[in-house]
Order: C-alpha cells, then sequence, then structure tokens
C-alpha cells in the first residue's frame, strides 16, 4: 500500500529534525530545469505568479536565486522532517524511531510542485511551489502540463513492486489531480474526515489536513500493509462510519 500526501505551504529548517538517514530526489533534474525559470522572476513578479505576499515573495527570489543543484548537505533537511504545516503536525516524527523511517521510505510519496515526488528521506532545500502555481515552462503554461504523466508512471511502477496494487490518497485535490489517476491500474482509497455539527457531520479543512497526517502516521507506526485494517483508525477520536462510506470513499467521523 502506497500513501500520497501533499507537501505543506511552510518549510521549518531551523526546528527539523536532524537524523542520519537520507536519499535524493529521483527528480532533481526537473527541479533544476524549473529553478532555472523561476531564478528570472523578481519580487512583484513571483508575487503575481504565486499570489503571496510582499515578504514572503522576497524570500522566495533570494531562495531560487542560491538554490543549487547540489546543494551543501548541512543546510538540506529529509522533507517529512522540513515540512510543517497542519498534516505534518498529526505525523508527529519528533518521536519516530529508524525502523518508522524505514518504513515511511517505502510506504509514503509526498507530491511537490517542485520536485515531483519526494521519499520521506529526500534531502530537500527550502522552497515554495504550489501544483497549482501557472508557470509556462517549454512543456506547458502550469505545472500539470509541466510533470504530465512522469508522476502517473512513478507512482504505477511504485505500486507493481509493492505487490498490493492499493493507494491511499491522503493528498490535497490540487496534487492528487497531478498523478492523472484514471490512468492508474491500481485501487485507491480517499478517505474524508468530518466532525459531527449541528446534526450532521461536515468536513472542516484544518481538522480534516491534520487528520490525514494521524492516518499516514497510525499506519507507518502500525506497519499496516492491508487496507482493511484503516478501518480499525480511531486516533484523534476518529472512527470509520460505514452508513457514510461509499465504494473506497471512506469516512471517518468525529462526535
Amino acid at each position: 500500500m502506497l500513501i500520497l500526501l501533499s507537501p505543506a505551504k511552510t518549510i521549518d529548517f531551523d526546528n527539523a529534525r536532524i537524523i542520519k538517514q537520507k536519499s535524493y530526489p529521483e527528480f532533481s533534474k526537473q527541479a533544476a530545469e524549473l529553478v532555472s525559470i523561476l531564478k528570472k522572476f523578481d519580487t512583484k513578479s513571483l508575487m503575481e505568479l504565486m499570489k503571496i505576499s510582499p515578504k514572503l515573495a522576497l524570500l522566495n527570489v533570494e531562495r531560487f536565486k542560491t538554490w543549487q543543484h547540489q546543494p551543501d548537505e548541512n543546510i538540506m533537511r529529509q522533507a517529512i522532517c522540513a515540512f510543517s504545516g497542519d498534516v505534518y503536525t498529526g505525523l508527529q516524527v519528533a518521536d519516530w524511531n529508524e525502523d518508522d523511517f524505514e518504513f515511511s521510505q517505502e510506504h509514503i510519496r509526498i507530491l511537490s510542485g517542485l520536485y515531483g515526488i519526494l521519499r520521506p528521506l529526500d534531502y530537500i532545500s527550502p522552497y515554495r511551489l504550489e501544483m497549482g502555481t501557472k508557470l509556462h515552462t517549454k512543456r506547458g503554461k502550469n505545472l500539470y502540463q509541466f510533470w504530465n504523466d512522469t508522476l502517473q508512471k512513478n507512482i504505477q511502477n511504485q505500486l507493481r513492486t509493492q505487490g498490493n496494487n492499493v493507494l491511499l490518497n491522503l493528498a490535497s485535490n490540487e496534487y492528487f489531480k497531478a498523478i492523472q489517476a484514471k490512468n492508474l491500474n491500481s485501487r485507491i482509497i480517499s478517505p474524508q474526515f468530518k466532525e459531527a455539527k449541528n446534526g450532521q457531520y461536515k468536513l472542516i479543512s484544518f481538522f480534516a489536513k491534520k487528520a490525514r497526517g494521524l492516518m499516514a502516521r497510525y499506519v507507518v507506526k502500525n506497519q499496516i500493509t492491508e487496507p482493511e485494517k484503516l478501518k480499525e483508525f480511531t486516533d484523534g477520536g476518529y472512527s470509520f462510519n460505514d452508513r457514510l462510506s461509499k465504494g473506497d470513499q471512506w469516512v471517518f467521523t468525529r462526535e
């Protein structure tokens, strides 16, 4: 079973956990190609492209200017330790042991606008580039066209290697769209996490993001490879709701 996660908009290298295990992004050549384009943007044009504040735009202009294809490892961090945000709050990698990281390396993939696909232990440099960004390249007018079927083929190969051909989609729609799922020959389980409110169950983004991280953590900590065991997930007070679930659109609710 392969888990898909979105990256976080925010990256925290200063407080990232330091671990020995490491790997390198498979699509670093493509990342360098994108950075070569982004290096040409000034603060104002990057603000407009990414729809971010002047402060964030300036930060990322500097990041792209100093970005190197093979940067100093002393200033790099593993992706799963560097990303912060709601999903990664749920993952809680601060208490992971060596076995947890090794299992995650085989069973988690983080989709990325810049790097395409990241394994948890892949070294990354600080960056911000959302998959939905309309960055023009020689391959098209946005990042979906830039990556085309590259990500889909990579995931298909990973699923083939693992054997059970099950994809656990814990990514946002913005990122999941990039893998061209309709062309994947696999079973795709897409959990939803809902809160009880005024007699109904509603999806609340903040809680749903954290719950995705909690479920990914649950899989890692229990080394789950069979999808049916996901229905036993109760972390954070959630439980599987058979009545609201349809097919592989599994719903977990919290009172």
